[in-house]
């Protein structure tokens, strides 16, 4: 069988392993809007999903939607923001985005990934995340680092760039799965193949799981400092 095809079977495989596990997934972030989706998303970056939650219901109480937020002082959402990490540059995306939104998308967060990228703080992966969980839309699939660690562990892709194994991704799963399986991929990377110690006995994948890890970027050495 050529490699292609393994790879194909192992997908279906994990496909049905995962909805028998997750049969309805969500979304680890806290958001009644797509707007509030879009905020949740770019303040995950680099931070967990459960310290931005703390930090959201007070920043969508003070601004719920993006024409409050473009009336606040860049020092105000610094402020709320702090815990998440890169305080200042998320502030300024976040103000420039809700900016953008009202004066180009009349007040309303655009629904293609072309538009929604053009957002400060917003990349492909932020908007694939926006599109299915706001809009129902599965454009593409959002590699984030439980993605890219599971994918590559279970043989799914080679690569270890977002955009190549995303598009590895999407020719293995069925469009309309996209979305979900971004989700379970998440709560499967949290709860069971952990990044440092993955709990390979409670894995239903594990007699077919080839457990690869990607090679390890080797460190820059330091040069020696000649003696005297």
């Amino acid at each position: 069988m050529k490699a292609k095809n393994i790879r194909q079977a192992r997908a279906q495989k994990i496909l049905e392993a995962l909805r028998t596990r997750y049969p309805s997934p969500r979304t680890h972030l806290d958001a009644a809007t797509a707007w509030q989706l879009l905020v949740a998303t770019v303040l995950a970056a680099q931070c967990t999903d459960a310290r931005v939650n703390t930090v959201t219901p007070e920043l969508f109480r003070r601004w719920p939607g993006p024409s409050d937020m473009t009336k606040a002082a860049i020092e105000e959402i610094e402020a709320i923001i702090r815990p998440t990490g890169f305080y200042h540059s998320k502030a300024k995306n976040l103000l420039g985005a809700a900016i953008r939104v009202c004066e180009v998308y009349g007040g309303q967060v655009p629904k293609t990934l072309e538009e929604l990228i053009t957002l400060p703080g917003v990349a492909r992966k932020t908007a694939n995340v926006v599109m299915f969980g706001a809009f129902g839309i599965n454009e593409g699939l959002a590699v984030d680092t439980h993605v890219k660690r599971i994918s590559y562990r279970l043989g799914l892709t080679e690569a270890t760039d977002p955009v190549p194994i995303e598009r590895d991704l999407m020719e293995l799963f069925p469009r309309e799965e996209w979305g979900d399986v971004n989700h379970r991929m998440v709560w499967f990377g949290r709860e069971v193949c952990e990044a440092r110690k993955p709990l390979c006995g409670q894995c239903e994948m594990a007699d077919f799981c080839p457990k690869l890890e990607p090679p390890k970027t080797p460190r820059p050495q330091r040069s020696k400092k000649s003696k005297p």
